[in-house]
C-alpha cells in the first residue's frame, strides 16, 4: 500500500531542487501534492508532469497573505493539509560575514526563519481539528555544525533547528509531529552560492569533506522527507535528521 495514501501536502520551494524531488516522491507514494514556488512556471511543469492529484501555486513564502492563499487553495482543492514542508530556502554567497548586505540578510531572514511563522499560523489550527499533522522543515548541515564563509545562512538554519524542537514538544499533545532534515550540500541551483564558485575544484574540496564521498542528491532528502511524513516516523518529532553522508561526525 502507499506509504502516503490519502494524505495531502503542501510543499514550498517546490519547482526544483530538493521539493520538486520531494513532490515526485510524495505523489509517487499516493500523496495529493501542492507545489508552491515563486517561480510558477517551474511549478506548472512539475505539478503537470505529476498529474491530477498535484497542484501548484504561485507562493512567496515571505508574504503572510500569499501562504495564506496556497493553504486556501489547497483545502479548496483537496479538503485537508496532513504535511506541511516548509522547504523554501535562500543563502548568501560563500565569503566574508561582513560582505552580506542588509537586504540579502532580510531575504534570508524571511525565506529561512519567518515562514516557517507563517505556515505554522496557517495550517496548525487545520492540523489540530483534523487531529494529526506532519510539518518538516529542510534545514542544514550548516545549522549543526557551522563554517567559515555563510554566517548569516547558518544562523538562519540553527534557528529553523531550535524551532523545530520548541514546536515539536508544544504540539506534541496535538498530535501534531514536527522535524526538520540536515542535508549536505548537493545538486540544486543553490550549489554554487554555497561553494562560492561551482568549479570542479570546489567540488572536490567539499566532497572530501564527506565520508561517503559525494554530495547530497534531491533524491537523498526527498527519502528522508517521505520517511519522516509517513506513519512509520508516527513516534518521532523533534529529530533534526542529517542528510549528509557523514559530514556532520
Amino acid at each position: 500500500m502507499a506509504r502516503l495514501a490519502g494524505k495531502t501536502a503542501i510543499i514550498t520551494g517546490a519547482a526544483s531542487g530538493f521539493g520538486e524531488a520531494m513532490a515526485r516522491r510524495f505523489a509517487e507514494e499516493g500523496a495529493n501534492v501542492v507545489v508552491a514556488d515563486l517561480n510558477l512556471v517551474g511549478a506548472e511543469a512539475v505539478a503537470q508532469s505529476i498529474g491530477e492529484n498535484a497542484l501548484a501555486v504561485h507562493t512567496d513564502v515571505t508574504r503572510k497573505e500569499e501562504i495564506d492563499a496556497m493553504v486556501q487553495a489547497t483545502m479548496e482543492r483537496f479538503g485537508r493539509i496532513d504535511i506541511m514542508v516548509n522547504n523554501a530556502g535562500y543563502s548568501h554567497r560563500n565569503g566574508s560575514m561582513l560582505g552580506v548586505d542588509e537586504d540579502t540578510y532580510e531575504l534570508i531572514a524571511a525565506i529561512n526563519m519567518k515562514a516557517i511563522y507563517y505556515t505554522a499560523l496557517a495550517v496548525v489550527p487545520i492540523m489540530e481539528r483534523q487531529g494529526s499533522g506532519s510539518i518538516i522543515t529542510t534545514a542544514s548541515t550548516a545549522g549543526l555544525r557551522p563554517r567559515p564563509g555563510l554566517t548569516w545562512y547558518n544562523a538562519s538554519k540553527g534557528w529553523a533547528i531550535s524551532v523545530t524542537k520548541s514546536m515539536a514538544v508544544e504540539l506534541g499533545p496535538k498530535n501534531i509531529r514536527v522535524n526538520c532534515l540536515c542535508p549536505a550540500a548537493g545538486e540544486t541551483p543553490m550549489l554554487g552560492l554555497f561553494l562560492g564558485e561551482d568549479t570542479p575544484e570546489r567540488r572536490a574540496q567539499f566532497k572530501a569533506t564527506i565520508p561517503l564521498g559525494r554530495l547530497s542528491v534531491p533524491l537523498d532528502v526527498a527519502n528522508a522527507a517521505l520517511y519522516l511524513a509517513s506513519d512509520e516516523a508516527q513516534f518521532i518529532t523533534g529529530v533534526a535528521l542529517e542528510v549528509d553522508g557523514g559530514r556532520c561526525i
